[in-house]
């Protein structure tokens, strides 16, 4: 079965999403800034043709969110599905819920991949699915699609998500960008473990500025996260410096 999908917003990570969608319906895609150059397959579209899609994906920025659903929301009506694709899921699942008309369902979504971590393919990738106002039937054709499309679902609550989220996410992309900062360069001794490193670097660092800016502010665990990693830093160097005055 063939699908219609609309895609608005049209970053790094929405041209990546549409362009997976394409291998199973037509894609409308909406963004506000021209875009060129776009994958075939995707075909721009006016914003009303794209918010009355069967299935809405917004693909924009989480500080941004609230924003768009200002300007779009009065105009979604049944019976477009609408999925977030944010990084966190507390916050735009409840601006869905308090936004969204209420005859229309909504499911958050995270794809806990992008275009770097999915370079080699998106078979067995997670995908959290986190229905918020949706009837089982819905919400049961929409998974098995996400099966379909190789990624693994994981049903879990918003609030599961960002608290575990904040540590397998939230950590990776803070310390990427500590690594980055310190400028770390490829050596020809590198180990697989420095090498790793720099992987690290390469898959936060691709992402905008913004998103690590979002994952850190609107997840309510990040700040948890940072705190316990500093303290963890700490203490080893508080070992470290023992050690050394023991010489």
């Amino acid at each position: 079965m063939k699908h219609d999908f609309g895609v608005y917003g049209l970053g790094r990570f929405g041209v990546f999403w549409a362009d997976l969608l394409s291998r199973f319906g037509a894609v409308k895609v909406f963004s506000r800034s021209k875009k060129e150059n776009l994958p075939p397959g995707l075909m721009p579209a006016s914003e009303a043709e794209v918010l009355s899609s069967e299935a809405l994906f917004f693909c924009v920025s989480i500080s941004s969110f609230t924003e768009v659903l200002k300007r779009t929301a009065g105009s979604i009506k049944p019976p477009t599905t609408v999925f977030d694709t944010c990084s966190v899921k507390v916050f735009p699942a409840k601006k869905m819920d308090e936004m969204i008309p209420s005859g229309v369902e909504i499911i958050a979504t995270h794809p806990m991949f992008g275009p770097d971590s999915a370079k080699n393919g998106i078979r067995g990738l997670p995908i959290v699915f986190a229905p918020v106002r949706a009837k089982q039937e819905t919400a049961n054709k929409w998974k098995t699609f996400f099966d379909s499309m190789g990624l693994s679902v994981i049903q879990m609550s918003p609030e599961e998500h960002d608290r575990e989220a904040a540590f397998t996410q939230g950590i990776t992309h803070y310390i990427g960008r500590v690594l980055a900062d310190l400028k770390l360069e490829p050596s020809v001794i590198a180990t697989l473990g420095y090498k790793k490193l720099l992987e690290i670097v390469e898959q936060t660092c691709n992402d905008p500025w913004q998103l690590f800016l979002d994952i850190q502010n609107y997840n309510p665990y990040t700040r948890e996260m940072r705190e316990k990693l500093h303290r963890s830093l700490e203490k080893i160097y508080s070992n470290l410096d023992q050690t050394l005055d023991t010489r």
